[in-house]
């Protein structure tokens, strides 16, 4: 189900819009002109949007500015609605519209706090339903026992049929100790949960050593999201078990949607000394290269978990290692969303998110559709499926962390436990094999 999700992935407790980059408008007043909102939002489409569904043709959307600018609007609600009848002819769902408050409310979310019930929301495009990416650990939907692929068909008793994200995330937001209830559909069977809303403040990322059946200490780290917070709090985990001196690295990116597209670059060059990390494609073909700054905080080997639900920015983090033979990846071929959004502010205090590039693999490789495919294929067992929960990840309870973990068993035993080991002359393809 994971693969026909709506790619663009909505925490209710914090906004995780993938690979984003905020931008502000040269207009620094504030007005009451309708038209001019209107006329800003096709300006910015006209200028920079980057069209991957083939809907968008130059003439057809020039002809359509005369025919807006042409009628007459009496209020900021006339000029939204216009708008976003305008932006549904692009037929791109990253491309949308946010009036000042839903503005607002993202700029707040990207820090990593908010008020609500701690799940992540996508919608499945083939069908159309509501459905839970991941709860977060900790929150009021995680402890209630919310499941990621629940379906939610009700809030607070109303069918939520035919919503939009924006709007069923405005319909389970609130304020800290309200409650809302949510009508789930899990396996053909309807499960209500009542939920009290609250503060979700969100450590990004898990870490700790595991001690291996050889007694080689293996660092696990779990990355969740890539806002704000992220790359401060990675450096600050991987210099806490750097000094515990650990043989290798799991980095845990399942389940992992993405975030800012800033914060994916600087957690890379956490991992990579040197070498290309990503590079941006606009409509006119040129070509943002990013690249690392001989600042990683560690050489030493990882693997790299990955899964269907690794998307965005966890795709540009993985990409770049797998490229750049930074570490081997195990999983499964992750989401593929390849696209950048760029955040407008607009004169009113109402924001646009506009598609403005797409991305690239160090190799040159398009992630969009078509995801990043691991080196060494893992699936969880089907028990581990049914059975396996948050606190189980990166254990031994974990069939594909198992996977991940005897890679870098492997690679210490071929190494011979040497003391001096320099994980930079590693035989990366002597790791690789089965």
């Amino acid at each position: 189900m994971l693969k026909r999700f709506l790619k663009v992935c909505l925490l209710i407790a914090v906004f995780h819009s993938p690979s984003l980059s905020f931008q502000a408008n040269s207009s620094t007043f504030i007005t009451n002109n309708p038209k001019e909102i209107i006329d800003q939002v096709w300006q910015i489409i006209y200028r920079d949007f980057l069209d991957h569904s083939g809907k968008y043709k130059e003439k057809d959307w020039i002809k359509l500015r005369k025919e807006i600018l042409s009628n007459k609007y009496f209020n900021d609600n006339d000029a939204y609605a216009v708008i976003k009848d305008m932006l549904a002819k692009l037929d791109d769902p990253y491309t949308r519209f946010l009036d000042p408050k839903e503005f607002n409310e993202m700029k707040i979310d990207t820090t990593g706090e908010l008020l609500g019930v701690g799940i992540q929301i996508s919608l499945d495009e083939v069908s159309n339903q509501i459905v839970v990416v991941s709860p977060i650990e900790g929150t009021p939907a995680f402890l209630a026992g919310i499941k990621p692929k629940d379906i939610i068909v009700s809030i607070d008793g109303k069918s939520i049929k035919g919503l939009s994200i924006d709007s069923t995330v405005k319909l389970i937001r609130g304020k800290k100790g309200t409650k809302v209830k949510l009508g789930i559909i899990r396996e053909n069977e309807l499960i209500n949960f009542t939920l009290i809303r609250d503060r979700i403040e969100i450590n990004v990322v898990d870490s700790r050593i595991n001690n291996s059946k050889l007694g080689v200490k293996i660092g696990y780290l779990r990355l969740k999201q890539f806002n704000a917070k992220s790359p401060k709090e990675m450096s600050l985990s991987i210099n806490k078990l750097e000094k515990q001196q650990p043989f290798g690295y799991v980095l845990d990116l399942r389940s992992n949607p993405g975030g800012l597209l800033e914060a994916s670059i600087e957690i890379a060059r956490q991992w990579i000394n040197t070498g290309i990390i990503v590079s941006t494609k606009t409509k006119d073909g040129i070509t943002d290269v990013r690249k690392a700054k001989s600042r990683a905080l560690t050489n030493r080997p990882v693997v790299v978990l990955i899964d269907e639900g690794s998307a965005s920015a966890s795709e540009i983090l993985s990409g770049a290692i797998k490229d750049n033979k930074r570490g081997v990846l195990v999983g499964k071929k992750t989401f593929g969303k390849g696209l950048v959004q760029s955040v407008r502010s607009l004169s009113d205090g109402s924001g646009l998110t506009v598609t403005v590039a797409k991305y690239l693999t160090p190799s040159g490789k398009d992630i969009n559709k078509n995801g990043i495919e691991p080196d060494i294929r893992a699936d969880l067992l089907f028990d581990d499926k049914n059975r396996l929960t948050n606190s189980d990840l990166g254990t031994l309870r974990d069939s594909q962390y198992v996977a991940a973990e005897n890679i870098l068993l492997k690679k210490f035993k071929f190494e011979g436990n040497k003391s001096s080991y320099n994980p930079s002359k590693s035989n990366l393809s002597f790791a690789l094999k089965k």
